[in-house]
């Protein structure tokens, strides 16, 4: 059975491997790139094709159920075939499922390839963050993730802004959102040795004992996932509801990928130096609703919306950030491997969950209700970490 431990218990090395850290998080961030063109790419499309948000939303779920469905298989899929190779064939198959969405003419047509896509990102995300943990040492753990983070925010927010230059029209976003992809498998081939090995050290506690036993981390990254999945993919039509162009919508989701560039480091450091990580996840959790409250108030003036997403979007990631950091410090080996399985699983609970309640909401209420669905899971969030520290 897993158990937690403390941090200084931990399997990871007293140096910084940085030959490995190197590969994973530029991979990783190719793929973040991807998924940035390509969230606000498909939403502007399917929109345009007349679809209602909540049909938006539900296809972009899809994406959640994919990584709920892999996530369990993610480790085991490793141990028998190897970490390097599972992500490169996980590359390929997000590099032409990725494609695939430009041949696909018909609504239902993207919902397998939204499956087979995600399934890969999971399998990627979920191999590329054990591979950050293990080489981190544990009085470093939050700055490292920290810098994985950023890199991968510049990611997230470099995606966004190739889509407002590059459009919607024609082949040219897919075959760039292809060539990024495939770029993925260069630094992982090339620290092909520096791979960690996890067929060694673990337990036969169950994958469903993972997801509950460090909450307070898995609960924020489920809050982060439905906020980044829902937030990004329905955020282009809910700028479009409130009157900014197409082009103006991608920027201010730039706004918030800058945030979380600018912040992660300065969170994950804080976060090495406090007693208790949950005390600054659930201050992102305040800060996101509070986030929330104001947009409705500003969404007529650009700037002052892009000032708010911008603080907000730095802070909101640190759910991840910290999250992922708190994960880290209670646990080690192949029990670490499992739970970023479980950790990662959540986040696509996130993802259903998310453009769901937000495209509904938008439906019943109106544009703003995209503000109001968010303000609910930071504030579920909130009740769930005071509620653990209290009780401890």
């Amino acid at each position: 059975m897993a158990r937690v431990v403390p941090s200084h218990e931990g399997a990871a090395p007293d140096r910084v491997r940085w030959l490995s850290l190197a590969a994973a998080i530029a991979s990783i961030t190719a793929v973040g790139v991807a998924i940035g063109l390509g969230i606000p790419l498909l939403s502007i499309l399917l929109e345009s094709r007349g679809h209602s948000a909540t049909a938006i939303g539900f296809n972009t779920a899809v994406a959640g159920i994919a990584s709920i469905a892999m996530a369990p298989f993610a480790i085991p899929v490793a141990v028998r075939f190897g970490v390097i190779r599972t992500m490169v064939f996980a590359i390929a198959a997000g590099a032409l499922s990725f494609a695939g969405f430009y041949f696909a003419d018909h609504y239902w047509m993207w919902l397998p390839l939204r499956a087979v896509m995600h399934a890969a990102m999971t399998v990627l995300f979920i191999l590329s963050e054990f591979w950050i943990s293990a080489s981190a040492p544990p009085q470093k753990r939050g700055l490292v993730l920290g810098i994985y983070a950023t890199v991968l925010s510049l990611g997230f927010a470099f995606g966004p802004w190739l889509f407002a230059q590059i459009g919607s029209e024609g082949f040219a976003p897919f075959g760039v959102g292809v060539i990024i992809i495939a770029l993925a498998a260069l630094p992982v081939m090339i620290a092909w040795r520096e791979s960690p090995d996890i067929s060694g050290h673990g337990s036969s506690a169950s994958f469903g004992r993972y997801v509950f036993l460090v909450p307070t981390a898995t609960a924020a990254v489920l809050v982060f996932g439905a906020v980044e999945t829902g937030g990004f993919a329905l955020f282009p039509v809910y700028g479009s509801r409130i009157g900014y162009s197409e082009a103006d919508s991608a920027l201010l989701l730039t706004a918030i990928g800058l945030g979380n560039v600018l912040l992660q480091v300065p969170l994950g450091m804080i976060s090495d130096r406090v007693r208790d990580r949950r005390t600054i996840l659930a201050a992102c959790a305040l800060i996101g609703l509070a986030g929330m409250v104001v947009l409705p108030m500003v969404a007529d003036n650009w700037y002052l919306m892009a000032a708010v997403l911008f603080v907000w979007g730095g802070v909101v990631a640190g759910l991840y950030t910290i999250g992922l950091a708190h994960l880290g410090s209670r646990l080690s080996g192949r029990d670490l491997a499992s739970a970023n399985a479980a950790f990662v699983f959540c986040y696509g609970v996130g993802m259903i969950a998310g453009p769901q309640v937000i495209g509904s909401g938008m439906d019943i209420f109106g544009p703003h209700g995209f503000a109001w669905s968010l303000a609910l899971f930071f504030a579920a969030y909130l009740v769930l970490a005071l509620s653990r520290m209290i009780g401890r």
